[in-house]
């Protein structure tokens, strides 16, 4: 749609320039520059850093975090829950995330120099978990679903765009591990029906 709205200077532009003693040349770099403009305004925002700057240790920080977020809020999910699909799914996450924590940490142990992640959650997760919280027994399951299908994207495009670009070895294999675990828990999530 902007494309479409974008092009209409560039058209007037070389509308103008039929009528008009200015060289060929002059309109075709006016038409450039303008074309040039336009893709550079329509460039979209970006969820995750590129991978290429996910430093080792940003990329055991985003893991730790994902797994701190999947652990606490599935915890949530012990009394609240009404589904029993969605009780065994959380289970699943606690004892699958806890797991994880225990990889990435020898993975992270393994690189040189070593790292140590921070699993301290971001601002946006803390308030997921914060709504978790709050949620009543009405609308947690259909909260807790949809929030582990939005950390398990994340997760999986985290640790795919790690996986392929990486700069830490013992990370990198760590996430190239972790592909198929959280492609199957997000399906798992998206099957879910609260």
């Amino acid at each position: 749609m902007r494309m479409m709205i974008g092009t209409a200077p560039a058209l007037a532009l070389a509308l103008a320039a039929c009528g008009s003693n200015t060289p060929a040349s002059d309109v075709d770099m006016a038409n450039e520059a303008v074309v040039n403009e336009m893709v550079n305004d329509t460039a979209l925002p970006e969820a995750l850093p590129p991978a290429t700057a996910m430093t080792g240790q940003a990329f055991a920080n985003t893991a730790a975090a994902s797994d701190a977020f999947e652990i606490e809020s599935s915890e949530l999910a012990g009394g609240k829950p009404r589904s029993d699909a969605v009780k065994q799914f959380a289970q699943k996450m606690i004892d699958a995330h806890t797991t994880s924590t225990a990889r990435l940490k020898t993975a992270a142990a393994a690189a040189s120099p070593a790292i140590t992640p921070d699993a301290a959650l971001p601002v946006d997760l803390k308030g997921k978990l914060d709504a978790l919280k709050t949620a009543s027994a009405a609308t947690f399951d259909a909260d807790y679903v949809r929030e582990q299908v939005a950390a398990h994207e994340n997760t999986l495009a985290a640790v795919r765009a790690y996986a392929d670009n990486g700069d830490v070895d013992p990370l990198k294999r760590f996430a190239a591990d972790m592909v198929r675990p959280v492609s199957e828990h997000l399906d798992m999530a998206r099957a879910l029906k609260p």
